[in-house]
């Protein structure tokens, strides 16, 4: 079982490669895509962190995977300059699953 991170920021990847996570830097959304393409077959990764800014990119899609995937664990991690958003996140995903607004 192994980590792997997908960043738009080279800071946090740093952080992350020295506990030992390997991850790489993208900036747009069909490098994004690929890369998790890849990701969902590796059969070594079972957790992909990947940044809120990422998320923004393609919400359809990693909202998609987080649905149909088994075996793999996406989660959605803040940077130093946005941390507030992942609350929200989990609000929506809480109020879509139960039908109930918090």
């Amino acid at each position: 079982m192994r980590f792997f991170l997908l960043s738009d920021n080279v800071d946090t990847q740093v952080g992350l490669r020295l506990v030992g996570i390997d991850g790489v830097v993208i900036h747009e959304r069909e490098p994004l895509i690929d890369n998790l393409e890849k990701l969902m077959q590796d059969p070594e990764i079972c957790i992909i962190l990947i940044t809120t800014k990422l998320v923004e990119l393609c919400p359809d899609i990693i909202s998609e995977l987080k649905l149909k995937q088994s075996g793999k664990l996406i989660v959605e991690i803040p940077d130093r300059r946005d941390s507030s958003r992942v609350g929200q996140s989990i609000d929506k995903y809480v109020s879509e699953a139960i039908g109930i607004k918090l």
